[in-house]
């Protein structure tokens, strides 16, 4: 993808502020404090590197990133009831953290990759809000264009009445 701002590109910084205080998560100033100390500045993010414990520090804050992201993907292309959509990281302190989103249809049907990002956790750092917003909007696509591939036919069994049921006809 270019890296320009698309048309309707929406405020990551304040959709993920908003989810992080609506989900309870934490207040709207420890929020956007949390979110311009991570995200904004020179890299590497030392944040991240001072924490006690960096492993579960660079978990939490990847799912505070992607999780709303995946959330206004799932929103945005409609999924059956029965569908999940889970994000998976797989931390790494020396190297790329990975971050998977699946999507899981239901009914025993397999699994698809909607989104695999290497990302080295403490590099993620962005000059502005803007240029966030335009990695955060790529990742949006790249999920929302995934989950409209898949596609979601109904499957004739569903449609059909099974025979034990069906009215018989003289």
């Amino acid at each position: 993808m270019s890296n320009t701002i698309m048309p309707g590109c929406r405020n990551w910084m304040s959709y993920l502020m908003d989810s992080l205080v609506n989900a309870g998560t934490m207040p709207s100033w420890e929020a956007l404090q949390y979110l311009v100390t991570n995200l904004l500045g020179e890299a590497p993010n030392p944040h991240l590197h001072q924490s006690k414990s960096p492993y579960e520090t660079i978990q939490q804050f990847l799912h505070r990133i992607y999780g709303p992201i995946v959330e206004a993907a799932s929103r945005t292309v409609e999924i059956p009831a029965q569908a999940m959509i889970h994000m998976f990281t797989d931390i790494s302190l020396m190297g790329k953290s990975a971050v998977l989103v699946v999507y899981f249809p239901g009914q025993n049907a397999p699994h698809q990759l909607l989104l695999l990002d290497s990302v080295p956790a403490w590099d993620l750092v962005f000059e502005n809000s803007a240029a966030f917003d335009i990695w955060a909007e790529e990742r949006y696509q790249w999920i929302v264009k995934a989950l409209q591939s898949i596609g979601h036919p109904i499957e004739s069994s569903m449609l059909e009445c099974p025979t034990t049921l069906q009215p018989i006809l003289v």
